[in-house]
């Protein structure tokens, strides 16, 4: 048998379909999506009706970025069986990446939980769902569901602490579920921050123009008239942005999902009315005195909108969720494939930043109330910084020197602030506001590094879902002994549950071509299987009456037959003198 370039066994003529699928799935994890496609489709085609390649077919689809290619065969896969929790949750993870399909990729996700309680695959895509959704409390109980199931789920663990860090996923403003292309919503999102940054920009340049020609140089009148200029100006913007929203019946939608999107245009429509009350106050050549607060408020709304509302969304977004929580669970993840522990890696670090954030935040209102009202105060400063100095070693990101830099720059200040309020010494307390100033600065160098380099920053848009392929599990396959044995049994046992218990009824089966068995059974059975469709089906060979086939699976209404997806096959021996030695 020869080797193609990549080293790995050449094609063979005379594999069957599992074989090939068990090939398509090697590629698969070997990161080779395009020949992974092509070992799938080999055995779809040597075995048209088996749902294993279809679902394989559509995961290499989805590897290659084709994710519209992805769906087909995953619907085929359910068509063939539909009681398949594999094929439920391929069809999921291929549905949720189609406009306007999240709902139904919910559904055929509480269908495969439904079928599959016992696996943890299923929660961790309704998790996946809900987080694609911003539903984090959601996400988080779906996630904890799975690692119940299975403690070492990575994607499970990687993806709770993202829950846990309250993550926003690439498009906040874009509900998964809406029937709109998220490229619309988009260019809807992209209309509305241009107009929120022009009219913030041009008012708070005109309102400091205006102020320092009237305090300069005396032009105080011809720059109101330009003023008003700007005005104007700001009308032709307004309509040109707004032409470029298009989808206006979801405009309130957006900007409630994306509250920063509605603050931003909420601060540009409060600067333009704001800069015009300001001109015509000052047009007033005596201003009442009750006016001048009034007045330097409007100023202050127009020039200060914009910082005021930067500095409040990074004060939020370090204070947002739990981050240490988030390290904890990271932590667990233990033995990862490779893009879990990227995942890992890359959001243990931005928790730990969001960590130091805080405690940056907090040290700088303790230290700023001690040197204001009591200087002894400064002494609970050396304990601040302990939860981010143990997420730190407890994280392992020894590697990012930036972030070593700016954690012992604030453990610094928190014990040169402690020294300063114990001692009374003017030096701990410069040394201590010193490195403050200077863990800001390392904050910003960073920041800068990272967008220069086009790189994950220190910030909340870094974080990584893990998104690992589901759905590929083989499918049980019934071999000619067991084809046999229901071909000829004479007598074949539906044990089914119901509200009081479970329950066995007589039962005429066949096995189809695709492996599932095709039922008769009484109508107590078939309302029972709506409630719960996991049944067992019992026979025995006649032909040779020493063995019996019991087939575990998943039962669903097809017309007037009772279609079983495999899901276990175990095969026994009756006792008997042929036992004995």
């Amino acid at each position: 048998m020869g080797t193609d370039a990549r080293g790995t066994k050449g094609d063979h003529p005379d594999r069957s379909s599992r074989e090939w699928c068990d090939e398509a799935l090697t590629r698969l994890d070997a990161g080779r999506p395009e020949s992974a496609l092509e070992a799938a489709r080999r055995a779809a085609d040597l075995d048209p009706v088996a749902e294993w390649p279809q679902r394989l077919i559509s995961l290499a689809h989805e590897r290659l970025g084709r994710d519209a290619d992805a769906v087909p065969a995953a619907e085929r896969a359910v068509d063939l069986a539909g009681g398949s929790w594999p094929a439920r949750l391929r069809l999921a993870g291929a549905l949720r990446r189609v406009p306007g399909r999240w709902r139904e990729a919910a559904g055929h996700a509480a269908l495969a939980r439904k079928f599959a309680p016992e696996r943890a695959g299923p929660q961790v895509m309704l998790g996946d769902l809900a987080l694609l959704r911003g539903e984090h409390r959601e996400a988080e109980r779906a996630y904890r569901a799975a690692l119940a199931i299975d403690p070492g789920d990575p994607q499970a663990r990687v993806n709770l602490a993202l829950a846990l860090l309250r993550w926003d996923p690439p498009r906040p403003h874009h509900d998964p579920a809406w029937p709109v292309d998220p490229r619309e919503t988009g260019r809807a999102r992209r209309a509305f921050e241009v107009w929120s940054r022009q009219v913030r920009l041009l008012v708070a340049v005109a309102t400091i123009v205006i102020a320092g020609s009237a305090l300069l140089l005396d032009w105080g009148t011809q720059a109101r008239l330009a003023g008003f200029a700007v005005l104007v100006l700001l009308v032709p913007v307004t309509v040109r942005q707004a032409r470029r929203v298009g989808l206006w019946p979801y405009a309130g939608a957006m900007l409630a999902r994306d509250p920063w999107l509605g603050a931003s245009v909420v601060s540009a429509a409060l600067s333009a009315p704001a800069f015009a009350g300001w001109l015509l106050l000052g047009s007033v050549h005596v201003l009442p005195a009750a006016l001048d607060p009034v007045w330097a408020g409007l100023a202050g709304i127009a020039v200060l909108g914009w910082p005021a509302l930067a500095a409040l969304r990074a004060l939020t977004e370090a204070w947002r969720g739990h981050p240490l929580r988030a390290l904890a669970e990271t932590e667990r993840a233990g033995e990862t494939t490779r893009e879990a522990e990227r995942a890992v890696r890359r959001n243990a670090g931005v928790a730990l930043w969001l960590v130091l954030g805080r405690t940056w935040s907090v040290l700088v209102a303790l230290l700023g109330a001690a040197l204001a009202v009591e200087p002894g105060l400064a002494v609970a400063a050396v304990v601040v910084p302990y939860p981010l100095v143990r997420g730190y070693l407890r994280a392992r990101r020894r590697g990012d020197r930036w972030l070593a830099a700016a954690t012992w720059l604030v453990v610094l200040a928190a014990g040169a602030g402690a020294a300063g309020g114990l001692l009374g010494a003017a030096w701990a307390w410069r040394a201590g506001t010193g490195a403050l100033g200077a863990a800001a600065v390392v904050f910003v160098a960073r920041a800068l590094h990272a967008w220069w380099r086009g790189g994950p920053g220190p910030w909340r848009s870094s974080l990584l879902m893990c998104d690992l392929p589901m759905g590929a599990e083989p499918s049980v396959a019934l071999d000619s002994g067991v084809r046999q044995t229901f071909s000829y049994a004479r007598s074949i046992v539906l044990a089914y549950g119901d509200a009081y218990g479970p329950r066995v009824a007589g039962a005429v089966a066949s096995v189809t071509s695709s492996g599932e068995l095709r039922l008769i059974a009484e109508t107590e059975a078939w309302q029972a299987i709506e409630d719960d469709p996991r049944v067992a089906v019992f026979a025995s060979d006649p032909l040779q009456r020493r063995f019996w086939v019991e087939v575990r699976g998943i039962a669903l209404a097809d017309s007037d037959v009772m279609r079983v997806t495999p899901k276990q096959v175990l095969v026994g021996e009756f006792p008997g003198r042929h036992q004995r030695r």
